[in-house]
């Protein structure tokens, strides 16, 4: 499979796992996408910087509408790009981010860690009384 076809798969399955199988429906929501804004404005920075800076280079022939070869800086916007970073980083990174968003929703109806735990551990370790008197 290509990247593009990867991406797009990507995609998809989250949507018919948000939507159909576990039924979270965050894609519905309107504070879903208005945090997704901003989650897609940080990943054009964190792109742009990687790829601009070619620490990260894509052969143009593997991604959507690039004729860019390989040893040639990218253009920051056009051929395929966007802050330099291919179209298909953007759909990935909206993969990630549902996926990961998805699962913390369908876990948390079911009662998983319903009661989150935050701070020092709660076992009592030897000597731990001490050392908090210092």
């Amino acid at each position: 499979m290509t990247y593009t076809e990867l991406a797009v798969l990507g995609v998809a399955v989250v949507v018919v796992l948000d939507l159909g199988v576990l039924r979270t429906r965050l894609l519905r929501r309107r504070v879903f996408w208005t945090s997704y804004a901003i989650v897609v404005f940080f990943q054009l920075v964190t792109n742009g910087i990687l790829t601009g800076l070619r620490i990260v280079r894509y052969d143009g022939a593997a991604i959507v509408g690039s004729s860019t070869p390989l040893d040639a800086p990218p253009p920051f916007l056009g051929d395929g790009r966007i802050a330099f970073a291919p179209v298909e980083d953007l759909l990935f990174g909206f993969a990630l981010v549902v996926l990961t968003q998805v699962l913390w929703v369908w876990l948390g109806r079911r009662g998983v860690q319903r009661t989150p735990y935050s701070g020092p551990p709660r076992i009592a370790m030897p000597g731990a009384a001490e050392d908090a008197r210092r």
